[in-house]
């Protein structure tokens, strides 16, 4: 029965992800922090499903012709790179800070979800902005490292400041930042794979999340351009703010 509410979990993050083109990570970690995981067993269990959802999810995206092929390359390196050094990062913590900086972390990227959806759903902030390469490989970094020291962070990070301040179609957005995110999350599950002795991984819910992800997946990205983006991430931002912010005042 344990599993089936993670496969119902899984699913729920990957519709929320393929709609907003973040949110798997974010869900998931929340979730996990909520029922007691501790931070690092949190992002390696999430990471870990994410190679199945990222994945499917990738290759849904590719199929339907979402993806940007430069793009995706000058993202989904740094992306990996930066994924790998997070994860040795957040595994150096002890389980005490590394539970308040994984909410804390959450807790920022709620409120940046919740920012970007009210004050940037709509239009570019630089509209004659050209794409950068190099702008474009230090954002894949950052939102990697980010991705795996939080526990999630890369749809948050990379989809809305590439909504912002390039020209690229958001159907183009969503579907690249979803591929490139198959390789952040096979360099951070190398990341934490360095540390697996400390590890108390629970397999029943890194299977859950990964079938319910997987099997989500081809939904999530026919659902892209049919889902009101604006409402549900307001919706999302907000659970997740309540969620990680009562965590830290109960501590």
């Amino acid at each position: 029965m344990t599993i089936l509410i993670f496969v119902l979990a899984g699913s729920i993050a990957q519709l929320v992800d393929g709609a907003l083109g973040m949110g798997f990570g974010l869900t998931s970690s929340t979730l996990l922090i909520t029922l007691g995981a501790s931070a690092v067993v949190t992002s390696a269990a999430v990471h870990v499903a994410e190679i199945g959802t990222t994945f499917a999810s990738g290759i849904a995206h590719w199929r339907r012709e979402n993806v940007d092929k430069k793009i995706l390359l000058w993202l989904a390196i740094p992306g990996g790179i930066g994924a790998f050094s997070g994860a040795t990062f957040l595994a150096s913590l002890s389980l005490e800070r590394g539970k308040v900086f994984i909410s804390t972390i959450l807790l920022i990227l709620g409120f940046l979800l919740l920012f970007r959806n009210i004050f940037f759903g709509q239009g570019m902030l630089f509209p004659n902005a050209q794409i950068n390469s190099r702008y474009i490989k230090f954002l894949g970094f950052s939102g990697g490292f980010v991705d795996a020291a939080g526990g999630g962070g890369w749809g948050p990070v990379v989809t809305p400041t590439l909504l912002v301040s390039t020209q690229t179609e958001p159907r183009k957005v969503i579907g690249t930042v979803s591929a490139a995110e198959f390789v952040v999350a096979l360099s951070a599950t190398a990341g934490f794979a360095l540390q697996l002795s400390r590890l108390d991984l629970d397999w029943e819910v890194i299977a859950g999340l990964a079938i319910g992800g997987v099997l989500m997946a081809p939904v999530a990205a026919l659902l892209v351009s049919k889902v009101p983006r604006k409402p549900l991430g307001i919706a999302i931002s907000i659970a997740i703010i309540v969620i990680n912010g009562y965590r830290l005042v109960a501590g």
